[in-house]
């Protein structure tokens, strides 16, 4: 029986960390990667990934912006997106929460912290 992957759509414009995803999550999921929040809201309409991993500081257009123009789409409405920062303020966290991402984790992202948020948000859905 042929078991399908689930699809993560990983927003990152740098390099290692995207090789870095790519080794922690590639065995178990298909990835699909974007490098800047345009290609990503692209990729996302046609790739249709059951979460996103979404830096928040990319060029073009950032994480902030990319997630709440995805959550105007009713079909991401209950897409898990998953902020990845470098910023770790409490502000930070609420800012990301209020552009629409469902959870937070801060970088160097840990392989661990990874692949249970990624577990748990796919739960979830």
């Amino acid at each position: 029986m042929h078991v399908t992957k689930k699809k993560i759509l990983v927003v990152e414009d740098l390099e290692d960390n995207r090789d870095f995803i790519f080794q922690v999550l590639s065995s178990d999921y298909e990835l699909i990667f974007a490098t800047d929040g345009r290609m990503g809201i692209a990729m996302a309409k046609a790739k249709r990934p059951d979460i996103i991993v979404m830096d928040l500081n990319l060029p073009v257009i950032d994480g902030w912006e990319a997630t709440r123009i995805l959550r105007t789409d009713p079909s991401f409405l209950n897409t898990p997106i998953i902020a990845l920062t470098a910023y770790t303020l409490d502000t930070d966290y609420m800012k990301a929460v209020e552009a629409g991402c469902t959870d937070f984790l801060t970088k160097p992202i840990l392989p661990g912290d990874l692949r249970n948020k990624i577990k748990e948000h796919l739960a979830q859905a």
